[in-house]
Formats: C-alpha cells, sequence, structure tokens
C-alpha cells in the first residue's frame, strides 16, 4: 500500500496562473495537496516576449521531470552579453563561464515558457479554472476563501498570485494599495527576423548559427536585443524615462516612430532593428512599482501573497519571474512540513523565510539599471567591469527548497518565541 504523501487532504485555492501561482500549484499538488487554480483570463494567452530565469529558478524548472527538456530548444543559447556605448562603440562582453557550477539558466519567450509550465501541471492533476474572476477574499480561523461569479469557494489556504493589482492585497493591507509609476517605461517586442535580413545593418541578428545578445546604454536609457531559435526570433527591449499615468493601465500599444525618438542620435542600428519591427508587435509597457508591504500574509494568516502581488520587480533585477517561482516553492514545503493542522504557523514561517530576501533582490533592479543609466564611458573604458551585471553566488547560487527544509523548524521557534 503506499504511503500518503504529506500533504494528502490539504485543499489549496491559487488565484493566478502566472509563474507564482503555477509554481505553488505544482509543488504543492506534487505533495498530495488537493490544488484548484483560479485565473481570470478566459483562455492561456501565448502573451509576451522574452523572460529571463536565473540559475536559482533553473533547478525548479529542472526538478520537474520532462520540463527542461521540453524547453531547452526554445530558449536562448548565448555566450555572453555584448555591451556597447549609445553610439555603438564596443566596451566590453560579459560571459557567464563563472556560473557554470550554480546551475543552467532559461531565457526565452514568456508564453511559450509559459506553456511548457502549464501543460506540466496540469499533467500531476492541477484543476486549472479560466475566465474565473474573484470578487472578494475572506478568511476565519479555520479555512479562507473566495467568492468568483458569486459562488463562495473555500479551502485550507489561499496563495494569491494575482499580479500587481492584486485585490488580495486589500485584505492584507487593509486598504487598497494603488500601483505607482516607477518612472520608466519600456518599449518590448517579440519579432521574427525576416526584416531584419534584409537590411545589411542587421542581418547578422538572423544568423541561424549564434544566438546574439547586445546591450547599448546611453544616459537614462538603455536598448537590449536577443536572438534565439537559430536566428528566427528576435526580442528587444528598450528602458526609458517616463512618468506617464499608470492609474487605468500599465500596458498599450507601441508606435514605432515614439520608440525611435527615445534613441534620438544613437546609432544607426539601433534605429534599424525598431524601424524593422512590425507595430503590432510592439508594446508600450510602464514600469510600475509598489511601496514594500509590512507583511504578505492575512489577519487570520490563512492567505498569502506570492509574486508579483506581494513584491514587484523591476526588469533590470533580472529576477522577478525567478523570486516568483521561489515563493511558490518555499510556500508549498512550509504546508508539507507544518502540516493541515497547523496552517498559520506555515504561512508565518513562508513570510519570514522570503521577506529579507526577496526585498534584498528587489533593490537589485534599481542599481543595475542606474549603473546603466548613470555610466561615465570614460570611467567605463577603463574599468569595463563596471556596467557588467552583478552575479552574486548568494542570488544565483541558492537552492529555495533545501533552505526552506534547513531552515523551517528554527524560524518556528523563533516565531513561537515572538508570540509568546
Amino acid at each position: 500500500m503506499a504511503k500518503p504523501l504529506p500533504l494528502s487532504g490539504l485543499e489549496v485555492i491559487i488565484i493566478g496562473a502566472g509563474f507564482a501561482g503555477l509554481t505553488a500549484a505544482i509543488e504543492c499538488r506534487k505533495r498530495g495537496a488537493s490544488v484548484t487554480l483560479f485565473d481570470s483570463a478566459a483562455s492561456r494567452r501565448q502573451l509576451g516576449d522574452i523572460i529571463s530565469f536565473g540559475s536559482n529558478s533553473g533547478r525548479i524548472f529542472r526538478s520537474w521531470p520532462g520540463v527542461e527538456e521540453k524547453l531547452d530548444p526554445v530558449c536562448h543559447h548565448s555566450d555572453g552579453l555584448v555591451f556597447r556605448t549609445y553610439d555603438d562603440e564596443y566596451l566590453c562582453t560579459q560571459t557567464w563561464d563563472a556560473e557554470a557550477d550554480w546551475g543552467k539558466r532559461f531565457n526565452g519567450h514568456r508564453g511559450e515558457i509559459h506553456e511548457v509550465v502549464w501543460d506540466h501541471a496540469l499533467s500531476i492533476g492541477v484543476d486549472i479554472r479560466l475566465g474565473r474572476k474573484v470578487t472578494e477574499y475572506f478568511e476565519d480561523e479555520r479555512e479562507a476563501g473566495v467568492i468568483i461569479d458569486g459562488e463562495r469557494l473555500t479551502a485550507d489556504v489561499v496563495l494569491a498570485g494575482d499580479g500587481v493589482r492584486s485585490l488580495a492585497r486589500t485584505i492584507v493591507l487593509g486598504f487598497e494599495d494603488k500601483p505607482k509609476s516607477s518612472g520608466y517605461a519600456v518599449y518590448r517586442s517579440w519579432m521574427g527576423t525576416d526584416k531584419l535580413k534584409e537590411n545589411p545593418l542587421t542581418a547578422w541578428l538572423a544568423d541561424p548559427n549564434i544566438d546574439h545578445h547586445v546591450g547599448w546604454l546611453g544616459p537614462d536609457v538603455h536598448f537590449l536585443v536577443a536572438t534565439l531559435q537559430n536566428g528566427t526570433a528576435c526580442s528587444w527591449v528598450l528602458t526609458h524615462k517616463d512618468d506617464a499615468d499608470v492609474e487605468e493601465s500599465w500596458s498599450a500599444p507601441g508606435y514605432v516612430e515614439e520608440a525611435v525618438k527615445a534613441v534620438e542620435g544613437w546609432a544607426p542600428v539601433v534605429h534599424a532593428i525598431i524601424r524593422a519591427t512590425p507595430e503590432e508587435k510592439l508594446v508600450d509597457w510602464k514600469l510600475v512599482f509598489r511601496d514594500p508591504l509590512p507583511t504578505w500574509i492575512s489577519p487570520k494568516r490563512r492567505i498569502a501573497l506570492i509574486g508579483d502581488a506581494a513584491h514587484p520587480f523591476l526588469p533590470t533585477s533580472i529576477q522577478g519571474a525567478s523570486q516568483s517561482m521561489e515563493d511558490g516553492v518555499t510556500a508549498a514545503i512550509c504546508l508539507e512540513l507544518a502540516g493541515k493542522a497547523n496552517v498559520p504557523e506555515a504561512i508565518r514561517a513562508y513570510e519570514k523565510i522570503r521577506y529579507e530576501r526577496v526585498h534584498a533582490v528587489q533593490q537589485t533592479g534599481v542599481t543595475n539599471r542606474d549603473n546603466w543609466h548613470k555610466a561615465d564611458f570614460d570611467f567605463v573604458r577603463k574599468n569595463p567591469e563596471s556596467v557588467k551585471l552583478p552575479r552574486q553566488d548568494w542570488v544565483l547560487n541558492f537552492d529555495c527548497a533545501a533552505h526552506t527544509y534547513e531552515v523551517f523548524d528554527k524560524t518556528v521557534a523563533e516565531l513561537r518565541k515572538e508570540s509568546s
């Protein structure tokens, strides 16, 4: 007779089918929990452009049978990131050789990577229900739940990965917490390379034998381009200052001429890449942030925020999705170790284990951006290391599962002492 899995009998509701929600669902399900995941989208959409997962989250992908093999063909495999000035002077190349022992990175189209993870969640029995928008969260000492289309649904715990405009934040904070402009926005695109092949300035990007990754840096602006999938796909992002109101929407159609204006006076190759972009493939994405929350968990400790709902990241951290996945793994292991009878303690432990690490990693998004946007090129020419991305051991060479198992008992003991 098979031994029951540790979370057998635990009912989990997860809101949001992003990488935080899917990771939490997979990790809870593989430990035996009954998992229902709700998302407001009517269908699984192939949206987005390039997304990066560091070796810290790469090890999570690799722990899920068959996922690595499905991700490899669609991911980016460059040997390094080439840095150039806005007028196309070569500065340096950052390689990833020193990270070889830390694990594997996965960078590719958000929608394609999401589909692989989505399919894995379904294959292990996660119940995903689309077109279901939460209108209310609630909890008491015994259970938590949500109201969807007037239906009251309950579980032992609710993990809310409902994004930067999270409704669940209201129950955690006791008031509505609106997003704010970060002062920056990005034009971003994912496109084919046919137009790039037609221009001698850009034809090199469509090389079927090499995945390119290049960044051009200028005052308060940077432009990154990556190619992948045998030279057939290209993704670029242009980060620039923008104080637009984000009250209604932070994503809108982009316009080629407006993007070109953001790099006025820049190298012709940058203009050529932008002008080769089909306008329907261009998005104007306002970067929003929220002040750090004092807590991610509800008063009765039956509802926990995960992912962007808890801690939005700037893209220049290159860790937003990875930290969301770490949330999902950590929450599932805390529930496993605490058991069904101690869900509130598990939720408290999840927050305590994750909180300081997440906020430290969040700050790298600001420092990385400022390092590029305020670069003194005379200094950089003499010190090329100064523009390379910091690749800290404590961020990337990190096993969140092993760490949670290691510190859980000590964390719980500290929490009990604080409460006594």
